[in-house]
């Protein structure tokens, strides 16, 4: 059995028809190819949102 590439943990394979991909059970990796692109506005920081927040509290 191998290794999760994450966490190390044992990978498990999963098979439905001719399709079939691995799983690590104790941290949820998968090995399911993906794009990670930011999409949409910037987000705002926590020092910002923060910020943002005493600012409209003490505006009250």
């Amino acid at each position: 059995m191998e290794e999760c590439p994450r966490c190390g943990g044992a990978i498990e394979e999963l098979s439905l028809g001719e399709v079939s991909t691995v799983i690590c059970s104790r941290c949820g990796f998968a090995d399911i190819p993906v794009e990670h692109q930011p999409t949409g506005e910037e987000h705002e920081s926590w020092r910002d949102a923060l910020n943002r927040f005493y600012e409209q509290s003490t505006d009250r």
